[in-house]
């Protein structure tokens, strides 16, 4: 075994429960923090500015998950690569992926962080944000702007880490961000001590502080260790971006992108029919949302591991363990996604207060939406593994044709046609019935589509052993798994 297998962590190699668990529950701690971070947030903001306010932020956060979701699928492309390459044990190839990635993410960031300053009102408006909730989402989602650029840097670091194997450092270097943003949230909202008072715009300013602390201190942390895939100063070449790497990053990203955009795309549509029955329903519908973020956390850390181990192993051609993988994930996706359905519906109502104040009417709003939608992220988890596994070769179009086909072409047209005859009921049903045809259509495709032969790049990456072959060796001498002419 060469010394890179000793100093990354395998995901080829042992029992895939066990090892596909640990791997994942970082990652599920991970998205616990930034779920609690939000809550938080809201609690203060809902109990303490009022539902309008609230109402503003369950507005700008939908914009922000669009912001997200377009980073996620570049960030998902690099994961991908990053974990073939080092499946195959090319060193080489995957601090290809790391250069291009770092100056493309950086050029991207910028870029949004400017146009979505300029555009802050444009978005709002076209969301149908409430008159009474526009004052507050403008100078909160502007702030939230500026902080684009780490909040992108910081997932394509996370993201290159958990393609290499390592899902602990992100979780860390996530607390730390959390934490501060906790403590920060209500300092900077009051006034307290030397803290100015900001409002709504300080809970976006304690955003903006942590995630750029966090991100220094991981880049300061990862330098410090030596981290195998760190550009050191003989190495910044790679950060001219190598064509078939970007290409790859695009057109395989955009599509993983895609995927969520179409999802929070459609999110914006619902709740601009949800705007439509007032204030109430739409604090009754964020409430609602921030119990789903914990809900769905268990499918979304399963499919991120499941894709970081899925493509190590696609790299290395081990299919048999892959298709043991994809079992394991939707076993731990219907284990752990039940317990949490099932505490939802115990404790429906008395986690619902925790984001709303003692308001009848919206409460109960709430807790009757819950009753008809939470159940049916069961299958929303299904989806979430299968894609996480048929992603990782390099299939991309087909989760978003089938994405698109069950959030746009079936969830609004069924809440549409039948408001008439059940108010906004119809919008709270259409969540399960796009849910369930996600599922049937990816179950179609995982067991029938050829997934299997799909490609991240237009040739398959080279093997270590591959590698030594072309260069007269019979193994790699470097202790980075590329031939010592290689390099």
């Amino acid at each position: 075994m060469s010394s890179l297998a000793a100093r990354q962590p395998l995901l080829t190699e042992g029992p895939i429960a066990r090892t596909l668990l640990l791997f994942a529950l970082p990652i599920l701690g991970s998205t616990v923090l930034q779920s609690l971070n939000g809550s938080v947030n809201a609690m203060w903001i809902g109990h303490y500015l009022g539902e309008a306010a609230l109402t503003a932020v369950s507005n700008a956060n939908l914009i922000l998950f669009l912001l997200l979701g377009a980073v996620f699928g570049l960030s998902m492309a690099c994961t991908i690569l990053i974990g073939q390459s080092l499946g195959a044990r090319n060193m080489l190839e995957a601090k290809r992926v790391v250069g291009t990635g770092v100056t493309f993410f950086v050029m991207v960031s910028i870029l949004v962080a400017i146009a979505g300053c300029l555009g802050t009102p444009w978005m709002l408006a076209a969301l149908n944000t409430p008159v009474d909730a526009q004052a507050f989402a403008v100078p909160y989602l502007r702030i939230i702007f500026i902080a684009v650029p780490s909040m992108y840097f910081y997932a394509f670091l996370m993201m290159t880490l958990r393609g290499a194997g390592d899902s602990r450092t992100p979780f860390f270097f996530m607390g730390l961000s959390v934490l501060m943003d906790i403590v920060l949230n209500p300092l900077l909202i009051f006034g307290v001590g030397p803290f100015p008072k900001m409002g709504i715009a300080g809970s976006a300013t304690s955003t903006l502080i942590a995630q750029s602390v966090a991100l220094v201190a991981l880049l300061v942390t990862l330098y410090r260790r030596k981290h195998f895939l760190r550009l050191t100063s003989h190495e910044l070449g790679y950060l001219k971006p190598d064509m078939e790497i970007l290409r790859s990053l695009v057109f395989k990203g955009l599509p993983m992108g895609l995927q969520m955009i179409v999802i929070s795309s459609s999110a914006m549509i619902m709740i601009h029919m949800v705007n439509e029955y007032g204030s109430k329903t739409t604090a009754a519908y964020g409430a609602a949302t921030q119990l789903w973020t914990y809900v769905q956390m268990p499918a979304m850390a399963i499919g991120a591991a499941v894709s970081s181990m899925a493509a190590q192993n696609v790299g290395a051609h081990l299919w048999d363990r892959v298709s043991r993988i994809t079992k394991v994930g939707v076993l731990y996706n219907f284990l752990l996604s039940g317990m949490l359905i099932a505490l939802i519906y115990v404790f429906n109502g008395v986690a619902l207060n925790l984001f709303l104040p003692n308001d009848g009417e919206a409460l109960a709003q709430a807790v009757h939406l819950n009753s008809i939608a939470v159940w049916s992220f069961m299958f929303f988890g299904v989806t979430f593994v299968l894609f996480g596994v048929v992603r990782s070769t390099g299939a991309v179009v087909p989760p978003l044709v089938i994405l698109f086909i069950s959030m746009w072409l079936i969830r609004p047209p069924f809440a549409l046609a039948l408001t008439h005859r059940l108010g906004v009921d119809a919008i709270w049903w259409s969540f399960p019935l796009g849910s369930l045809a996600s599922m049937l259509m990816a179950m179609g495709y995982y067991k029938w589509g050829g997934w299997r032969r799909a490609r991240m790049l237009s040739k398959p990456i080279e093997t270590a052993d591959e590698l030594a072959a072309v260069a007269g060796q019979q193994a790699p001498t470097t202790g980075q798994g590329v031939p010592a002419s290689a390099e």
